[in-house]
């Protein structure tokens, strides 16, 4: 769904580059994350993906079509949720999702069963200027859904959200994906990365550093560890056990099979961890 080779962009249009050399495949049916701090080029790759900035240089089709010669069909089988909302304050939601709908050249979605869909049920008569920040990331959400997009553009979907919410948007995405739709993800929320993608790119200074599988990174980059609280003479003792290193695996074995074990789970890193581990530089 979408091929990137030698992807430049430069917004001074000289060697500052906000993207450099950035090459990269989604085929059809995954869940990508592109990960990074502010500043990294996530918002700049998007913006070339989605026709919002011009290509300069490089290879790029998206669903199909080669983005040096863009076509008005693109649209019609992309859809984008952007982190800041860009709804119309003067419309009601509902008159939002229908004047959208209207851009397109495909069989759109019902704009009540959207607002449904998003917890926004009971509000679709309210002008969208009304509406909290966490309202108007829903209803830019939900207008991302309006045309059954192949290729669904999210930007932070969950940003701005209490945790019952972007639950239900995480879930969204989920059963979305479960009916064929590729999805680009981007996002410094490495929780949401881990939850929802199938593998993960970590762009840093506009370069690509990595890409794989959150489960890969875990583990080629995690520690194997177990923590172990057990019962000991009735005080309660915690240790941390290497499941590689033989003298911490006798020593677990012995505690096993000598102690009352009160809890034990493996340890594993976060992607944030490995992503400070393989860049050098945190996620602010």
């Amino acid at each position: 769904m979408i091929s990137v080779k030698g992807l430049y962009h430069s917004y001074s249009k000289d060697d500052k580059c906000a993207v450099k050399d950035v090459s990269f495949d989604v085929p059809k049916g995954e869940v990508f994350g592109f990960l990074g701090p502010s500043g990294a080029g996530k918002s700049t790759t998007q913006g070339v993906l989605t026709g919002l900035l011009q290509l300069q240089q490089g290879e790029v089709t998206v669903a199909g079509y080669d983005l040096k010669h863009m076509k008005q069909e693109m649209f019609n089988k992309i859809g984008m949720s952007f982190e800041q909302s860009n709804v119309y304050s003067k419309l009601t939601a509902i008159e939002n999702l229908k004047f959208y709908a209207q851009l397109f050249d495909v069989n759109t979605r019902d704009p009540q069963e959207l607002i449904d869909l998003v917890g926004l049920n009971g509000k679709e008569d309210i002008k969208a200027g009304e509406f909290s920040k966490g309202m108007k990331h829903r209803l830019t959400f939900a207008r991302s859904m309006i045309n059954n997009p192949e290729m669904w553009f999210l930007d932070e979907p969950t940003t701005g959200l209490d945790p019952a919410i972007a639950a239900n948007i995480k879930d969204i995405i989920r059963e979305q994906n479960d009916k064929g739709v590729t999805v680009f993800l981007t996002t410094h929320n490495m929780f949401i990365a881990d939850e929802l993608c199938d593998r993960v790119a970590f762009i840093i200074d506009g370069e690509i550093k990595l890409i794989d599988s959150p489960k890969n990174l875990k583990l080629q980059y995690g520690e194997k560890v177990v923590d172990v609280e057990y019962a000991d003479n009735g005080e309660k003792k915690k240790e941390t056990f290497s499941t590689v290193l033989k003298k911490d695996k006798d020593a677990l074995a012995g505690i096993l099979n000598t102690k009352e074990i009160v809890t034990m789970h493996t340890k594993e890193a976060t992607l944030e961890e490995i992503f400070i581990k393989v860049t050098g530089r945190g996620l602010a």
